[in-house]
């Protein structure tokens, strides 16, 4: 059963199944849905798993949070990973130095690690929706990856259709082509003049509007989001971090039982927080590491227990997927640690004051689990130079994992697993100036040439295809209109 991060108001359920929670993901005063209990799965289901496929590691993660989804809905949305570079093994995890991993998450269709969720999410929550007889739309708000993955997963698919926002100007190119030349019929892809926070802010406003879903019944839809504030989207992030232990037992690097540190870029907390519910389930991790950009709000959350963002100013960088002052899921990990009447008290005090402050004693139980470190662009380009010179090719993200590999680890004898979540392909400009060692500003075709060229590398068809692709999607509007052109796109 799920339960809601700022308790109940006395007009919802207590209690809801799985497929209520991601079919209606908003919970009473705008809070989020989690599991009323974690599962414990212990070296046993480790065991288990060392000669399985991820397939086979995800079905059972899955069924140990005992969902109302029958088995055939969940392997049909688990078969989408035959579709990957490597249907066997779709998230692999590479040894780039002696003590450090990283966990390859960009080798689904749009090339980033949302892939490794919205593939399966998208898959059952459609299936779900099908079987109730019910139409649904799907709102996703995107710092650039959220957006090629849901409308990917969700395109074309009877019974849904999709809104999906993203600030205009604050992603790659690559990303933004991905999205606006999207061709499914059920699709819409609005940029907003603003940034990520902007985009989010407003879909969590609509998540939570009546007067919208009233609106929306008129004509037979429901209302439910892609992003991470879904839970479903959460259970299968989970999975990957069990992965990531799993593979180095298979390759011997440690004995079963003995700890890791887990390392995530870090924006919006989904990814970090899959990692910490796998802690919380068993797997053998001494640390979260949370790597950030300069955005570094998550490194002030965690070292201060301050969250303030009353006169921060959001920096646009070269991982722009990062860049966000408002992190979602960190409302889960407040509620797991601290209780739903606490949670309550900080997020409305983030949402009405912009600012919130944990007590001495909630502060030294994060530590517990998170240790936090941001990076700027110079020190990600240094790092792309130096681990490309030595064999070795990450993007802009990854690269921030490194501060957080380098300054966070407190015992330098552990194992340590980094998050590549996006290939070099997204982010090739930024790619390119590490390389050259300069600031020019290239654009995405030319830089992902000059990249292809000097490293002898292949580019994906899927990428390529993307220039000269038609432009289907050219809506740039203020958030405030955004009600209006969705009503607009409905009616359609």
């Amino acid at each position: 059963m799920f339960i809601e991060t700022r308790g109940n108001d006395g007009t919802r359920a207590k209690e809801i199944e799985f497929s209520d929670a991601i079919l209606n993901p908003s919970s009473s005063y705008g809070g989020l849905y989690v599991p009323k209990e974690i599962p414990v799965l212990g070296e046993e289901f480790l065991s288990k798993h060392l000669n399985t496929s991820y397939k086979e590691l995800a079905f059972d993660i899955l069924k140990s949070f005992e969902i109302d989804i029958d088995d055939d809905t969940i392997n049909e949305a688990l078969s989408l990973y035959d579709n990957f570079d490597d249907k066997n093994n779709p998230s692999p995890v590479i040894k780039i130095k002696d003590d450090l991993f990283v966990n390859e998450q960009y080798h689904g269709p749009t090339r980033a690690f949302k892939d490794m969720a919205l593939q399966p999410f998208g898959s059952i929550l459609s299936a779900v929706a099908k079987k109730r007889g019910e139409q649904y739309l799907i709102l996703a708000a995107t710092s650039g990856d959220t957006g090629p993955a849901a409308l990917n997963t969700f395109k074309n698919k009877e019974g849904i259709k999709v809104v999906c926002l993203y600030p205009h100007g604050g992603t790659s190119d690559v990303q933004r082509l991905q999205m606006v030349t999207e061709d499914g019929q059920n699709l819409k892809v609005i940029g907003i003049n603003g940034n990520f926070d902007d985009a989010q802010n407003a879909l969590k406003n609509l998540l939570a509007s009546q007067s919208f879903k009233d609106e929306l019944l008129k004509d037979g839809l429901k209302l439910s989001a892609a992003n991470s504030v879904n839970f479903g989207r959460i259970i299968f992030q989970i999975v990957y971090h069990f992965q990531s232990y799993l593979e180095l037992l298979r390759q011997n690097e440690i004995k079963l039982g003995e700890k890791i540190y887990i390392d995530v870029p870090s924006g919006n907390f989904g990814n970090v927080l899959g990692a910490f519910y796998a802690q919380k389930m068993g797997l053998p991790i001494e640390k979260l590491l949370v790597s950030s950009n300069k955005n570094n709000i998550l490194t002030q959350w965690l070292k201060t227990g301050i969250y303030d963002i009353r006169d921060k100013e959001l920096f646009l960088t070269a991982s722009p997927a990062m860049d966000i002052l408002k992190s979602s899921n960190i409302e889960r990990v407040i509620f797991d640690l601290f209780g739903a009447k606490r949670t309550k008290e900080l997020m409305e005090s983030l949402n009405d004051n912009r600012y919130f402050e944990h007590t001495q004693e909630e502060l030294e139980e994060l530590k517990k689990y998170f240790s936090a470190a941001y990076s700027d662009d110079d020190y990600g380009r240094e790092t792309i130079k130096r681990f490309v010179d030595n064999g070795y090719l990450m993007d802009p993200h990854t690269a921030t994992c490194i501060k957080g590999y380098d300054d966070l680890r407190e015992d330098k004898n552990l194992k340590t697993v980094i998050y590549s979540t996006a290939e070099w392909t997204k982010f090739s400009p930024t790619v390119l100036n590490a390389l050259n060692q300069n600031t020019v500003k290239y654009n995405d075709k030319e830089a992902l040439e000059s990249i292809s060229e000097q490293l002898n590398l292949e580019i994906p068809q899927s990428i390529n295809n993307l220039f000269n692709a038609k432009i289907l999607h050219d809506t740039i509007i203020d958030v405030e209109d955004l009600e209006m052109e969705i009503t607009k796109f409905l009616k359609v």
